[in-house]
């Protein structure tokens, strides 16, 4: 029996559905690698080895957190360079892997970058990006700890607006009404703060940006301005505003920095596209001149954000590429040996297709089935309608373009087009009958399969 092979038997991770933030990613913190890749599978499909790299990728994260300081200091993250067509799962393991570990995640695609001294996004945006994700993060986190005193205050103030000078038992009795809902599609004039709206449209300058919204903010006296609005919006509004008030700014920064730095992980996907000096965009900018750049952020360096000083030295990097064309070789020497754990994924059978479509947790069969519920139409699908939607995709990537598994959602669509659009209502049956009507003259003809699926 394969030991990744997902199942209704096989245990996996799971927390009270009211657990904070925080204590998420303390009970994340403590996945053993098979425990890692039994959640990994229940959303993905084989690439056994891919999943087992990144499980003890993220674990070692967690290892060496406990090591004494010192020795902290000295161990680096392995970095990973998932090697594959497209897909195949690349993308989809590292999302999977950080919404697993609550860890401040971003994906980035090397082609977006350009070299030092030309117009265009800087490597240097990939840390700014990665701390401001660990800054929401910390952020929703204080604000779910302040919840209850926003609401209280805010509360307040709503009563306030809704009886401004009230007595003491007027209030009280507005406060149940409040408290019952009673009051929720009424419409009330609340002052709120207006937020200051600076916009930079040069490329490359969203931290320039970012830096002249602070300023505003610490150095130009607040506005306020009235909206109209219900009382249920109302009490959004204000719990929103009280919860940023209460909550302390500078600790948030600092705490998104320790995050960052010390869990953070950066997916990079498309690194071939930038292998063996392609240009990458206008003028003489060339993927090797981005490779050059990227280098230092790989192996640790410290990059100047709007929260502070970042350092990348034990940021996880997580490389893709299908290198089709250009080979892991082609990269700098030094780029290269930054990423000692290389992984092959497998292009996807037709076996692979077929438990695609069904054996995740939230397969795609699972979401049509969801989604055309909404209208009241029960959609069906017989083993000889999954078999053949899985024939036929794989087909289409043999004789056209191998697109991985999402050549599914192109057919599926196609064979749920009239279930979709609302002309067959009430049971919906897919067999290999309505598969092959839909799809065998698009298959058929190339220019249409090319076009079409």
């Amino acid at each position: 029996m394969d030991p990744f092979d997902p199942g209704p038997s096989r245990p996996h991770f799971t927390v009270a559905p009211d657990g904070s933030t925080a204590e998420l990613a303390r009970k994340a913190a403590g996945l053993t690698p098979a425990e890692i890749v039994a959640e990994l599978d229940r959303h993905i499909v084989g690439q056994a080895k891919a999943k087992r790299a990144v499980a003890i990728a993220l674990r070692n994260h967690y290892r060496r957190r406990r090591l004494d300081p010192e020795l902290q200091a000295e161990v680096t993250p392995k970095n990973i360079m998932l090697i594959g067509p497209t897909g195949v799962g690349k993308t989809e393991i590292a999302r999977r892997l950080a919404r697993l570990a609550r860890a401040p995640f971003i994906k980035v695609e090397a082609t977006k970058f350009t070299e030092v001294g030309y117009v265009g996004r800087d490597v240097d945006s990939i840390v700014r990006d990665l701390v401001r994700a660990a800054e929401v993060m910390v952020e929703e986190e204080k604000r779910a700890e302040v919840r209850d005193r926003a609401a209280a205050a805010a509360e307040e103030r709503l009563l306030g607006v809704l009886l401004p000078g009230g007595s003491a038992e007027g209030r009280e009795r507005m406060r149940r009404l409040l408290q019952g809902g009673e009051l929720d599609e009424r419409v009330v004039e609340i002052e709120v703060r207006d937020e200051p709206n600076v916009s930079i449209p040069l490329p490359g300058m969203e931290e320039a940006g970012m830096n002249l919204q602070d300023m505003f903010r610490r150095f130009m006296p607040e506005r306020r301005v009235k909206r109209r609005v219900t009382v249920r919006e109302a009490r959004r509004i204000l719990e929103d505003e009280e919860a940023g008030a209460l909550i302390d700014r500078e600790a948030v920064s600092s705490e998104a920095i320790r995050r960052a730095e010390e869990t953070g992980i950066v997916f990079i996907d498309e690194i071939d596209k930038i292998a063996g000096g392609d240009k990458v965009g206008g003028g003489d900018v060339s993927g090797e001149g981005v490779q050059r750049d990227l280098l230092p952020i790989v192996e640790g360096t410290q990059v100047t954000t709007r929260q502070g000083p970042v350092r990348t030295d034990h940021v996880l990097f997580i490389a893709a590429g299908a290198f089709s064309v250009a080979k892991p070789s082609d990269l700098i020497p030094e780029l290269q040996g930054r990423f000692p754990i290389r992984v092959e994924l497998e292009e996807l059978s037709q076996g692979d297709l077929r438990r695609i479509l069904t054996e995740p947790e939230h397969a795609l069969t699972k979401q049509y089935q969801a989604l055309l519920a909404v209208d009241g139409t029960r959609v069906r699908f017989e083993e000889s309608g999954i078999d053949a939607i899985a024939e036929y995709a794989e087909r289409v990537n043999r004789e056209v373009e191998d697109i991985g598994a999402r050549r599914l959602h192109t057919i599926l669509e196609t064979v749920l087009e009239d279930a979709s659009f609302g002309t067959e209502l009430g049971d919906f049956v897919v067999d290999a009958a309505l598969v092959r009507e839909k799809l065998e003259g698009v298959v058929e003809d190339e220019d249409l399969s090319r076009y079409i699926l």
